[in-house]
């Protein structure tokens, strides 16, 4: 801890603990914007309070997030209670806009609060010269919940020594403690005020008449940078306050970095409150015209010459054979379903304890239990068939044989589509997973193809250590399509019994704590495939942690077709429709007509995009080591992409 911020015995000045709900409303004439009210007691006078423009990291004691989220103080009252000790009662404005702020916002008078702070520099105080209630100098400028902070500031000046705007998307608020020279309040939507944006008050012509010389601001990018830009046109001296994700809030972890003239700097430590000259605003994206309002997106897909009339697959292992969820939600909403994973021979499955909750998921330890490919075939696959939704038969194995057959067995069916599983273990190569080389991948996938020709989509496992390769070399095999991820391999402690939970050791870990594993796995391999000729690429299928139609968007705009879903069922077993109906308003409201507009908008990089010829090498090296690994397969009927 800095020298700065401990009292001189050796204690830190800031307040760490519990906090009760006093207030907790929604603000009169908004949706989603809300009053929070708490007052907490300091545990020694040398403890600081807040002053406008600082903020504390706030989260309910029973929250279901991870982080106490940032939020700016609206307004504080400091007292001494009859306890002899300092109180501090302090509201908050708050919108509801994520997991942690719709906690926050909906919770009961009496209820705990985890309180983090004061944290943040304050509003710069302005010189003595400069306050006027004669004519005044200053401009305190606040867009949407942006009010609350600048609103703070405001309370602490004197009355009519600035003039104020707040501009709004509908209403007014946050004004109750705002005592200034001229109110100018602008509204989108014309409710409230002057009809418009913050430019139809605070023009370049406004400002210049009144005369400012200082400017306070905070509120949304576009709008701080459009304050900015017009301060430092007309020579003005500007504040302004940002916001950022953030972890520690104490300028430790330095995650919340800002771009600065001076460097990258801290928004918890060096700000929130910056000089406005130092800041560089990026230019904001272009946005995509909405759709019509009668016009509906296509949410269709297709993989492999299957069209799906979706992109929401159930994922093998946690649907069963679609029967099972039949009385609970509507199977036929699905685009695909993938079977349990079937192996030739029946399998009984792994012995003692086979699943375990714990942190962002669940481990399991099930160990493909299955009725085998004959039984599959004949007493559940024609059930499949009948829910509608695209069949798609997972196929696992121990050694090649079994593969083989498996699937010619699946070959005479009416299955629509194989998912060939080789993150199974390779029972003549001491265990290793076939997923887990390009070699036995690329002699695994091209035994399959041969005894196929179904559309055969590949499964890959993240557990190998670059995928990449792997997904090149199933490719050139003659895989259609690739999914990816499987489970990743981790261990549970029983630490009753001091000894592994699972039997085996070694369990399958999947829930949302496995998102951005299997997002980077699903970005990189697609980066890769992208950099062949087009007619030789693939669609991909991402897998992990996918729990709502945000995680759908984030795979789709990775360059994924479609998406699996296995863990959120059990959780939500509507979870297909949810992401449907989410990924419909999203695509409205961004303008995609169709999930091709949009897939793979996030890669970075493309084969066509390539400048200097360095990934071209590096594509022609990646390529060649790929073709050293596959062996040139006899007897072979079926000619090999």
């Amino acid at each position: 801890m800095d020298l700065a911020e401990i009292d001189d015995e050796g204690k830190g000045l800031l307040y760490y603990g519990d906090a009760l709900v006093e207030i907790c409303k929604l603000v009169e004439g908004q949706a989603n914007v809300y009053l929070l009210q708490t007052t907490f007691e300091l545990e020694r006078q040398t403890q600081v309070t807040p002053q406008a423009g600082q903020f504390y990291l706030i989260k309910s004691k029973k929250s279901n997030v991870n982080y106490n989220r940032p939020i700016s103080v609206y307004h504080a009252e400091e007292r001494i209670n009859k306890n002899g000790k300092k109180e501090i009662t302090v509201q908050f404005m708050i919108l509801e806009k994520g997991e942690g702020t719709k906690e926050l916002c909906h919770m009961n008078t009496g209820e705990p609060i985890v309180v983090i702070g004061p944290l943040g520099t304050p509003w710069p105080r302005p010189e003595n010269k400069i306050i006027s209630v004669q004519k005044p100098k200053i401009a305190i400028v606040g867009g949407g919940i942006g009010v609350a902070p600048v609103a703070n500031l405001a309370s602490s000046l004197p009355d009519g020594s600035y003039d104020f705007y707040a501009s709004f998307k509908s209403g007014s608020y946050g004004l109750e403690n705002v005592n200034p020279a001229h109110l100018f309040i602008t509204t989108d939507d014309g409710s409230v005020g002057i009809h418009g944006m913050l430019p139809a008050a605070f023009s370049e012509e406004a400002v210049k008449k009144a005369g400012y010389e200082l400017i306070y601001a905070c509120g949304p990018t576009p709008a701080l940078a459009y304050v900015k830009n017009l301060a430092e046109k007309l020579g003005i001296k500007c504040w302004i306050s940002m916001e950022h994700r953030m972890l520690c809030g104490l300028g430790a972890c330095l995650g919340c970095m800002v771009e600065t003239s001076e460097g990258l700097k801290r928004c918890c430590k060096d700000g929130p409150v910056f000089d406005s000259k130092i800041l560089e605003f990026p230019k904001p994206p272009a946005r995509r015209k909405p759709l019509d309002k009668d016009e509906e997106p296509d949410i269709s897909t297709e993989i492999a010459g299957i069209k799906f009339k979706n992109p929401t697959i159930a994922s093998a292992g946690t649907f069963a054979y679609g029967h099972n969820f039949r009385g609970l939600s509507d199977v036929a909403a699905w685009g695909g379903i993938c079977s349990k994973g079937v192996t030739l021979e029946p399998r009984t499955g792994n012995r003692g304890e086979r699943s375990l909750e714990v942190a962002g998921g669940n481990m399991n330890s099930i160990g493909l239990q299955n009725p085998g490919v004959p039984y599959f075939i004949e007493h559940l696959l024609p059930g499949m068939i009948g829910l509608g939704p695209v069949v798609i038969a997972n196929l696992a194995g121990s050694d090649i044989e079994s593969y083989v057959e498996g699937a010619k067995l699946l070959d005479k069916t009416d299955c629509n589509m194989i998912e060939l599983n080789i993150s199974c273990p390779n029972i003549k190569a001491a265990g290793l997973a076939w997923g887990m080389s390009a070699e036995t991948a690329y002699y695994c996938v091209s035994s399959v193809r041969v005894a196929t020709s179904k559309p055969l989509m590949v499964k890959l496992s993240p557990n190998a250590p670059d995928n990449r390769p792997i997904a090149l070399a199933c490719i050139k095999a003659g895989a259609d399509a690739i999914s990816l991820i499987n489970m990743i391999h981790g261990v549970a402690i029983d630490i009753d019994k001091g000894k592994p939970f699972f039997n085996n050791v070694h369990a399958g870990y999947s829930g949302p704590g496995l998102k951005p594993l299997a997002l980077r796995i699903c970005y990189d391999v697609i980066e890769e495939i992208n950099k062949l000729p087009p007619e030789e690429r693939v669609p991909v299928v991402g897998i992990g942690g996918i729990q709502n139609w945000k995680d759908a968007v984030e795979f789709i705009m990775a360059g994924c077709s479609a998406i699996e879903i296995g863990q959120a069922k059990f959780t939500n077993p509507n979870v297909a429709i949810d992401i449907q109906t989410g990924l419909k308003e999203f695509m409205k409201s961004h303008g995609y007509h169709n999930i091709e507009e949009m897939r793979g908008i996030a890669q970075v990089k493309h084969i066509n995009e390539l400048g200097d010829g360095n990934e071209k090498a590096h594509y022609k090296e990646l390529k060649d080591m790929v073709l050293s690994y596959l062996p040139v397969l006899p007897n072979t009927s079926k000619k090999l992409k």
